[in-house]
């Protein structure tokens, strides 16, 4: 007898059995692997519900950086899944949790290899891929399994880059020449990608001069499609705008760009560029993420005018520099986006200077902002929240004087909630 035909039949079971199509579909819908291969054992009907394509069609897979025996086979049910189900997947997300040595790598490279090869066989529905955060210039990859694992990755995208939407390879950390030859993969026989979100935030190590690399613009001439892109401001140019410009213009909406301090941002780019993109872009949006790069000469290098500034993140990651004032930002620089600023969101230590007037002038000029985040260790008396008692009756109660103070402003304009929090 064959398997199909020892399944129980429903009129032997119970009232489960009969349970609707659309009751059944959510039950499997909330079971994992295991659960579901036991319950399509349960009768035909079931066996069938455990091959509905809807049930396949996103799929997180975690590769666990450290040797365990909870993760002993996570490995080998990556594989399984896309041998039985990849054909359905339509969104597939992999991580890759911080690998300590080689071994782990290699295992990691060689599974990656089969589950994207079985995967290049049998799907022709993917549209979003993320890998993220694999930081391929780290000792534990060897040159030998960086090199492998980049020649899959990049065979899987020429296969693949005709149907996918969606590419986030935040975090890869290669070099220009080995990223270039990955993106280029997306357009193999062509000369565009249909990418239309392409996110390659720290894509390419730190310290690299992208904005340089011809290589690197050609590359980004081949899209032709994208409403969304994230990278850092390394990669910014007169000529990677320009491209923008001419081939996506129609249809770019978002740009995301950050700004380490690690990595080299002297270019100079022209306020015509920007305003040549903006021009042709018309519904552009722009975000500045900033990390401990937080001077007012090196802000307004980058941060210039004619740049539809939606949304400005500064982070000095909790260092101090008692020379640094941010009082200039706040009053010359942020007002210059007065009519397209919607976002801010401030985390710094700087407890040398009082800038609640200049904080409560910024709100008040910018007419469109919405959002207004202070994670920070200022002298100002309306974000100064934390205490090293244990008791905040007196903290409390000088917020509420705040609060009655500043409570025409707070309860027309902002969405308030403030607290204070015992730091023992």
């Amino acid at each position: 007898m064959d398997e199909e035909s020892q399944l129980p039949q429903p009129q032997d079971q119970s009232c489960w059995a009969a349970l609707p199509d659309v009751c059944l579909h959510r039950v499997f819908w909330w079971l994992g692997d295991r659960d579901r291969s036991r319950a399509a054992l349960v009768c035909r009907k079931w066996n069938q519900m455990m091959y509905s394509a809807d049930l396949w069609r996103y799929r997180t897979i975690t590769f666990s950086g450290r040797p365990s025996r909870v993760h002993a086979s996570e490995f080998e049910s990556a594989f399984w899944y896309v041998k039985k189900f990849g054909r359905y997947l339509e969104h597939l997300e992999i991580k890759f949790l911080n690998p300590y040595n080689a071994v782990l790598t290699k295992k990691f490279q060689v599974t990656m290899r089969g589950l994207l090869s079985s995967l290049g066989k049998s799907n022709n529905r993917l549209k979003y891929l993320s890998i993220q955060h694999l930081e391929l210039d780290r000792l534990v990859w060897r040159n030998s399994i960086r090199s492998s694992f980049i020649k899959s990755l990049s065979f899987f995208l020429k296969k693949m880059g005709k149907h996918l939407d969606y590419l986030n390879l935040k975090g890869a950390r290669l070099t220009v020449e080995q990223g270039c030859h990955v993106l280029n993969s997306l357009s193999y026989l062509r000369n565009e990608t249909v990418v239309s979100e392409l996110n390659i935030e720290d894509f390419f190590s730190h310290h690299l001069a992208v904005y340089s690399s011809p290589q690197f613009n050609k590359t980004m001439a081949t899209f032709r499609n994208l409403e969304s892109l994230t990278l850092n401001y390394n990669c910014i140019s007169d000529e990677l705008l320009e491209n923008l410009c001419e081939n996506n213009a129609s249809n770019l909406w978002t740009i995301n760009i950050k700004c380490h301090i690690h990595d080299p941002h002297g270019q100079v780019i022209w306020g015509m560029s920007w305003a040549k993109l903006a021009r042709h872009a018309t519904n552009l949006k722009v975000n500045f993420f900033f990390e401990r790069i937080m001077k007012y000469e090196r802000l307004a290098r980058i941060l210039l005018q004619e740049i539809p500034v939606r949304s400005i993140s500064l982070r000095s990651c909790y260092f101090s520099d008692p020379d640094w004032s941010m009082r200039p930002t706040l009053l010359d620089l942020l007002p210059t986006f007065r009519h397209t600023l919607q976002k801010l969101t401030f985390e710094f230590n700087n407890n040398h200077e009082a800038l609640d007037k200049e904080l409560h002038l910024l709100i008040l000029t910018c007419r469109k902002l919405f959002y207004f985040k202070i994670w920070a260790f200022l002298d100002v008396k309306f974000v100064r929240i934390y205490t090293n008692r244990y008791e905040t009756n007196e903290e409390d109660r000088t917020l509420r004087e705040i609060y009655r103070k500043y409570r025409k402003l707070i309860d027309s304009e902002l969405n308030y909630f403030v607290i204070a929090y015992p730091m023992m």
